[in-house]
């Protein structure tokens, strides 16, 4: 059971400690319209840097969004603003619509704004090393969220156990169809640790089970009308599908699109990952059966408050995971993700 109590503490300390590693397009970078609109209004960056009327210093953070079309990076944002909003932090946001190439330009241009410290929610795990680097170069600090890097200076990085999502899914896709199926299995985009540890965790829990057989894994990047294209495909090829697991609520509601078009919605269990509001509907509705609570929104206000502890001069940790779990109808009414 989700508890709010839980819940409201974690958004309210802004991280949880932990031993373990975190989890889990354009020729031109450009600020969204909201973005731009907020800049234009808002003060020059030394102005921002000034002392407020309290006498406390008012700190500038850079914003590298990986996208804002999706649902759960919307979440992830409005978070980070929020806890912005209650510390007196200047936010400049960028969006790199899903492309490693923007995203780096993103930062370059951040960089130009010489902020206390950026914030990256990295579009790949990879290609977002040269970008980090150059942030250390210039001495500003670097946390990330979600995603890891796969290189560079990082001071923080927040986010959730992927390799516990995957294995929840798993899990419960064993228990659900008493260990015996023909299971799908969707993953996200694979250039990100997210996806290859969900993969990871969803699998181990699987092979556990010998009668639990795979018979068809495809990528759809996380992308809802991708999942939509790729189940309709391995719905053609296979008669009989028992389970599925979508390594995020994206592709999920894209596949169940699919799966209902074909008139197989009672055949299928179906499970994702992150609890966005549309999959939350859809499990009241009794269209789907569970996702994995990543609640976005405590992320977005988790790695504000752990980037203003740091630059208040305090102890931070260097990774620190968030709780996810369960849900399925049994709980969702007792879901909390925005507070």
């Amino acid at each position: 059971m989700i508890k709010r109590k839980h819940m409201a503490a974690v958004a309210a300390a802004g991280l949880v400690l932990a031993s373990l590693a975190g989890c889990s397009s354009g020729e031109k970078a450009s600020e969204t319209k909201q973005e731009t609109t907020q800049t234009e209004a808002a003060t020059t960056v030394a102005e921002a840097k000034a002392e407020d009327k309290s006498g406390e210093k008012k700190y500038v953070i850079g914003l590298a969004m990986n996208t804002q079309t999706n649902p759960f990076f919307v979440d992830v944002k409005d978070g980070v603003q929020k806890a912005a909003d209650e510390l007196g932090v200047e936010l400049y946001i960028t969006d790199a619509q899903d492309d490693p190439s923007i995203q780096m330009k993103d930062v370059e241009n951040l960089i130009t704004k010489k902020p206390d410290c950026i914030i990256i929610d990295t579009c790949d795990s990879d290609a977002i090393v040269s970008s980090i680097e150059a942030c250390n170069e210039a001495g500003i600090p670097v946390l990330t969220m979600d995603r890891e890097a796969s290189g560079g200076e990082v001071v923080s990085h927040i986010g959730y156990d992927a390799i516990k999502s995957g294995k929840l899914a798993g899990e419960y896709l064993v228990d659900t169809l008493g260990g015996k199926g023909n299971i799908v299995e969707i993953q996200g985009i694979m250039g990100t640790n997210v996806a290859q540890s969900r993969s990871k965790g969803f699998n181990e829990a699987i092979s556990q089970h010998p009668d639990m057989k795979i018979v068809a894994c495809q990528v759809a990047d996380f992308d809802r009308a991708k999942g939509m294209s790729v189940m309709e495909n391995i719905l053609q090829a296979n008669d009989h599908i028992d389970g599925l697991y979508a390594a995020n609520d994206e592709m999920l509601l894209g596949a169940l699109e699919a799966i209902e078009a074909a008139g197989r919605l009672d055949e299928i269990t179906m499970i994702g990952c992150d609890a966005i509001d549309d999959t939350i509907e859809a499990i009241k509705a009794g269209k789907v059966n569970a996702t994995i609570a990543e609640p976005p929104f405590f992320l977005g206000k988790a790695i504000l408050n752990s980037a203003y502890n740091y630059l208040q001069g305090k102890d931070v940790d260097k990774y620190v995971i968030l709780d996810n779990e369960l849900v399925t109808a049994d709980n969702v009414n007792d879901l909390v993700t925005k507070e």
